[in-house]
């Protein structure tokens, strides 16, 4: 909550309690009515979201019933009204909303990046004449994509922030559509600060920087991961972050078309049937791995300086790695399998199901990290991510999350500090999971991306206590014993949880 808020709720919860510690009049009524002047001081300075309503609606009944209190009689004189009890009980339950709500779902935080560097900021339309598009309600025409940029940056002194999710109003609507809740449900997501500037200068600590991408999964957003480029930026890298067309809940391209997601891209699998979703999927998985095909030869572009921006000749093109969840970790499966560009990768619950079997077959012969939500390791997809790991060259990852589920990779767990308990994320402490994963990223690059002796994964197996892999027992490919202690694979395992074999495999 913001500061402001707290006073307001902390005045009008005090006005209540009041009455038990003193008997006179003056001192509530002047307590009354600067709660009812905080309201107006809280939307100027701190700006209004729905949340806050109940707390503002109090505010109002507190004002009104401080200025009676102030021009009526003595309350000994007073005649008694009808309905007292239940008004007492009704303003008691707009209370307790008014102090729940925006404390359950407050304008989320954004970790502070632990880089050195500060972050610039911008997007950029791109278009891939040599595709044609083939989805959405009227396909044909070539190809769009809007991508965003974050990188080390020089802001000035007078500089400020952007905001998380540029075109929220189209963006916010269409995810709460999908997720069935009011169109303004999303709308305090305007509130976040960030810590990143848009169109600042490029630091001038490196003639160049390497470069990760990131590929969001089915109904994701390229800012659905905001808090994990600012982190790497931070670190060093340029994040590109890409608008999937048509399987991002919302494109918004310049001059404010929008493009929402193509339910048809990927039907409903209760309604279709395995085999079509199937279908679908793979269609998916093609036209986002040329995605990234087509944005890494655009990062090339630019950095020939072939298109205007600050950028050219500032990416290292031979130090590119990419990251993704769900549908958008099985494009990045597929491109780091076929496209010699990539040189490390991580899937957070990779979908792999759709992957060509040929790659599933052959393995990934680049660094890349497996890492599973506790919700997915039963999942389908879990036999072929299996295979595909088991294939692999040396430097592969398994690991799983205990108490995460698969929404808890993108920025569910920024939503609320009780959304374990509201079943909208894992049981585990979402501060905790997002400091994991930022960390995770940031050792994993900089180990392969960077050439830091970051030691990955072995100095973050005692930090990662929640970071596990399956149990040996639950492996059916080899005998415990062959997966503890002989995979050419490094991999850190459970016997059975809590106590962890810290020993690494090679």
């Amino acid at each position: 909550m913001r500061y402001l808020e707290i006073l307001l709720l902390a005045l009008s919860a005090l006005w209540f309690i009041l009455p038990g510690f003193t008997s006179i009049r003056g001192w509530r009524q002047g307590l009354g009515f600067l709660v009812a002047v905080s309201v107006p001081w809280q939307l100027a300075l701190e700006g209004y979201r729905w949340q806050m309503v109940p707390g503002y609606v109090l505010a109002v009944l507190i004002g009104i019933y401080t200025w009676w209190d102030f021009i009526g009689p003595p309350a000994e004189l007073r005649p008694e009204i009808p309905g007292r009890r239940i008004g007492r009980a009704l303003a008691g339950l707009v209370g307790v909303v008014a102090l729940a709500l925006p404390i359950v779902l407050p304008v989320p935080r954004l970790p502070t990046p632990s880089g050195s560097f500060a972050v610039g900021t911008f997007s950029l339309h791109l278009v891939d004449d040599a595709r044609e598009e083939t989805y959405g309600p009227n396909p044909g025409g070539p190809r769009e994509l809007m991508v965003q940029f974050f990188y080390p940056a020089e802001p000035g002194q007078d500089a400020e922030t952007g905001p998380w999710i540029e075109d929220l109003d189209a963006v916010g609507a269409q995810l709460a559509k999908y997720v069935e809740v009011p169109s303004f449900a999303f709308d305090h997501l305007g509130l976040t600060e960030t810590h990143t500037y848009p169109d600042a200068p490029v630091s001038e600590a490196s003639a160049s920087y390497p470069v990760v991408i990131y590929s969001h999964g089915w109904r994701g957003f390229r800012t659905v991961n905001f808090n994990q480029a600012e982190a790497l930026a931070s670190e060093g890298y340029v994040v590109v972050t890409i608008d999937h067309t048509y399987a991002s809940t919302m494109t918004v391209f310049p001059g404010g078309r929008e493009a929402p997601v193509d339910p048809n891209a990927l039907p409903d699998e209760d309604v279709v049937g395995p085999a079509r979703f199937l279908e679908a999927g793979r269609r998916l998985n093609d036209v986002m791995t040329a995605d990234l095909e087509f944005v890494v030869d655009e990062l090339a572009e630019i950095n020939r300086g072939r298109r205007s921006t600050t950028l050219a000749q500032r990416l290292d093109m031979d130090r590119v790695g990419l990251f993704g969840h769900s549908a958008g970790g099985g494009a990045v499966v597929s491109f780091c399998a076929t496209d010699r560009r990539c040189k490390a990768g991580v899937g957070f619950d990779p979908w792999v199901e759709p992957v060509d079997p040929e790659i599933i077959a052959r393995g990934l012969q680049v660094p890349f990290g497996f890492v599973r939500s506790e919700q997915w390791t039963t999942h389908d997809n879990e036999p072929e991510l299996r295979e595909l790991f088991d294939n692999g060259g040396p430097d592969q990852y398994w690991h799983a999350i205990s108490g995460t589920e698969h929404r808890d990779f993108v920025f569910v767990p920024l939503l609320s500090p009780v959304g374990g308990l509201l079943g909208i994320q894992g049981s585990i402490d979402s501060g905790r999971l997002v400091d994991l994963l930022d960390n995770h990223l940031a050792g994993f690059f900089g180990q392969y991306l960077m050439g830091q002796d970051t030691g990955f994964p072995d100095s973050t197996v005692l930090e990662f206590e929640e970071l596990i892999a399956s149990p040996a027992n639950d492996y059916p490919h080899h005998p415990a014993r062959a997966v503890c202690a002989g995979l050419p694979n490094r991999i850190s395992c459970w016997d059975s949880p809590p106590r962890m074999l810290r020993t690494p495999l090679r």
